[in-house]
Parts: structure tokens; sequence; C-alpha cells
């Protein structure tokens, strides 16, 4: 999968200055290159970084080159998206979640959405 502008590529080393440390909220979506579900995501998840793009980080973690962060997680199933703001998880939602209901998601983890 290749790195969008929108979504940025979060490894081992940069988890937790990128995400636990942000200042904004994070979406952090667990991904393998293989995994066709993650592949029909990315644009989605690309459209509303755009969209949030201030308001709202969307990073990507690869679980077959991170799996250090995906085990401290306890990510089994991908894709999964973790919500984190102010170096804490919010929520997690497991499987690929239609764009139509990304806002709704991204409302119910983040009030000010």
């Amino acid at each position: 999968m290749a790195e969008s502008r929108e979504l940025l590529l979060v490894t081992d080393d940069t988890f937790e200055s990128e995400v636990l440390r942000s200042r904004i909220p994070v979406v952090v979506d667990f991904y393998a290159d293989w995994c066709a579900p993650c592949r029909v995501a990315e644009p989605v998840l690309a459209q509303i970084s755009r969209n949030l793009a201030g308001r709202v980080k969307f990073a990507k973690v690869n679980v077959d080159e991170s799996g250090a962060v995906a085990q401290s997680y306890g990510i089994t199933s991908i894709p999964t998206y973790l919500f984190v703001a102010g170096g804490r998880e919010k929520g997690r939602e497991l499987g690929l979640v239609a764009p139509t209901e990304f806002r709704t998601v991204l409302k119910r983890y983040f009030e000010f959405v």
C-alpha cells in the first residue's frame, strides 16, 4: 500500500511521538499490504483526512512491519481503527467501516468532530 500524503505512516519507533504525543486526536489504521479490505479503506480514510485536516490526524501502522505496537494494543484483526486523544485510547473499531458511517464513528470518540 503506497503512502498517501493524508495518511501518515507510523512505525514502532514513531508511534509515541506521532500518536501518543499528538496535540490533536489521531485515528490509527492498523493494516497490512496483503489485506484487501485495508486497501479498500485507504482512499476513504484519505478523503476524510483531507476534510478534517488540522483537527484530526490520520495515521497507519503496518502490522507486519511494526509488530510491537500492534501487539501492545492487542491487534489481532485488520483493519482495526484505534481512536486516540490526549495519549489515551478512546475506542476502536474492527473491520471495514462504510464511508457513510465513518463520520458517525468519529463523533462517537471525538465529540468535537
